[in-house]
């Protein structure tokens, strides 16, 4: 799973003699006789024949488990069951249909750190959440495992692709800072606390344990470092600013300003 985009394009047979130009949707610019000769055109192309959010859904785990640049327009069709004018004329070309992925995943899979950040009553408590909803997600089974947005990224050659995926990865960041700054504002978090360096840390710890879980890392050890990762999280400044948050057993809460 090697080829580029390119070359898949370059090579990729076109069946019932279509031009590449008429695979990928765009006019035609010359009539196609008919079958007796007579010299009139007919229709290009037939009705699609598979459904779109099923080819869509394979498209996903395609990419998650292989990553952006390692995933071929030919591993794409075979994959997908479509020929590739097919794909070209439903979803554009492979960048196109990336895109499209991306949005699908960060609703179905992605979206737990956000809502984290806007329901918890803490940063603190909606970190831990973060951290223990990623172990969960990271490790379930029946989809590949760790972070898309983080996977896709690596040995990535494709400048819009590369840049997309970290622009998504930074907003992330920012989200966390965001919500850091309003915790020091509050009185959450002690007037000195590094917003930045705390939200990168946090960033840093998930994109980690995103790897961790395509290297074999259960949800249990990944808990288990979102435990020691929490060790380091600045002390809430009085008695009442904290209230422990999530499923009884989940490690590393804070009571009464102070981990246990």
């Amino acid at each position: 799973m090697v080829e580029s985009q390119d070359s898949d394009r370059q090579t990729e047979p076109l069946p019932g003699g279509l031009t590449r130009a008429a695979a990928e949707g765009e006019p035609a610019t010359k009539s196609t006789p008919a079958r007796g000769g007579s010299g009139s055109s007919r229709p290009r192309g037939r009705p699609r024949s598979f459904d779109r959010a099923t080819a869509l859904e394979k498209a996903l785990l395609a990419f998650w488990e292989h990553g952006y640049e390692a995933t071929s327009v030919s591993d794409l069709t075979r994959v997908m069951g479509i020929g590739a004018p097919s794909l070209y004329a439903a979803f554009g070309d492979k960048r196109s249909l990336f895109e499209e992925v991306v949005g699908v995943y960060d609703e179905r899979y992605g979206s737990f750190g956000d809502r984290a950040l806007a329901e918890e009553p803490t940063a603190r408590a909606a970190v831990e959440r973060v951290l223990r909803e990623a172990a969960e997600i990271y490790t379930a089974p029946g989809h590949p495992h760790g972070c898309l947005v983080i996977h896709a990224a690596a040995n990535c050659t494709t400048p819009e692709i590369e840049e997309s995926l970290r622009a998504r990865r930074n907003a992330n960041i920012d989200a966390f800072e965001s919500r850091i700054r309003a915790g020091v504002a509050a009185g959450e978090l002690p007037a000195g606390t590094d917003a930045r360096a705390l939200a990168r840390y946090t960033g840093a710890i998930i994109q980690g344990m995103s790897q961790q879980a395509r290297d074999g890392a259960s949800r249990e050890e990944l808990e288990a470092l979102a435990e020691v990762a929490l060790a380091v999280w600045p002390h809430a400044r009085t008695d009442g600013d904290y209230a422990p948050s999530g499923p009884s057993g989940w490690p590393g809460r804070m009571r009464r300003g102070v981990d246990v």
